[in-house]
This record gives structure tokens, sequence and C-alpha cells, in this order.
């Protein structure tokens, strides 16, 4: 199965995001990753969704999504037009003798140290999915405690943006 993701402005306001979590729900497909935030216009946020299917799908949830009256407008991001990020948070057990090899991996990540306790290291960085699942393996010996993942966000490369497409139609 492919992974598609799509960028959707909606009405920036209460109930919005059940809906289409409801939408999905109710028609059986699974959400791989899901994020929402407020635009530059407070009126509008801007959804993330990552999901896995084969084009029959895409289509599907596409025109569902089209037929909710909070969806102003939306788009597939192209992989190989697009740039996507995410952000973790992890918690590593780190025990003094193991704290500076943890610290020489968080520097190669990029990571940024965000919190330091007497048997752990708390760390944040994005990058890519491949990247940062490339950093969890890294960092499974020394025994991860805790992680949390903000979900795939994603921009069209280049000038245009969704808010001008969208003007456009």
């Amino acid at each position: 199965m492919d992974r598609y993701v799509i960028s959707a402005l909606v009405n920036n306001h209460s109930g919005v995001l059940s809906r289409i979590a409801g939408l999905f729900s109710r028609r059986g497909y699974n959400i791989d990753s899901l994020t929402v935030g407020v635009t530059e216009n407070p009126e509008i946020s801007r959804m993330t969704i990552a999901v896995r299917g084969d084009k029959f799908i895409l289509e599907q949830i596409t025109k569902q999504l089209n037929k909710l009256v909070d969806v102003v407008h939306l788009e597939e991001l192209d992989p190989d037009n697009s740039v996507f990020r995410e952000l973790i948070m992890i918690k590593v057990k780190a025990t003094i003798d193991r704290r500076a090899s943890i610290i020489e991996l968080a520097g190669i990540f990029k990571a940024k140290i965000v919190d330091v306790a007497t048997e752990s290291l708390s760390m944040e960085v994005t990058g890519d999915q491949a990247k940062l699942s490339a950093f969890i393996n890294l960092l499974q010996p020394y025994g991860i405690a805790e992680l949390v993942r903000t979900g795939l966000a994603g921009l069209e490369r280049g000038n245009a943006t969704i808010m001008e497409n969208y003007l456009k139609e």
C-alpha cells in the first residue's frame, strides 16, 4: 500500500476535527498521521493527513472530505515536490557511564537536549520519518523510557502556497 499525504484547509472552529476523524472511522480508513493547527489566517486551520492505500482509496477519501462543509480546500502533496517533517520528543535512560555516548548520538542527529535528570535525558529532534526512525533505533539499546511524535507536517516546494491555490479556484 502506498502512503498519501493530504493537506486540507478547514474552518477553524470546534467540532471540525471530530467530524473529519469520524468520516475516516465510518468508512473504515485508518489515519497514519494527523496534524492540525491554525494558519496565517486565524479563521482557517491546516490539517496534514497521512493515509495508506491505493489510488481508489485516496479518491474516495478526497470525495468524502470535499463533501464536508468545513473543508475549504484539499490538495494531495506530491512526495517528489514536497517537504515533510515530524518532531519527536524522546526520554532515554541515561546512567552517568552512558550519558556521553547518548549526547554524541544526539549531536549527530541534531537533536536538542531539553531535560537532564539523574537517570535520563530528554531530547527533541525534527526530520523526515527515515531520520527519526534511525535515531529511535540507535537509542533502543539504551532504553527508551518515553516517546511522543507530533505527526507529519508537509509543505509543497517552491513559491506556490495552498492558500493561493485555493484562491485560484
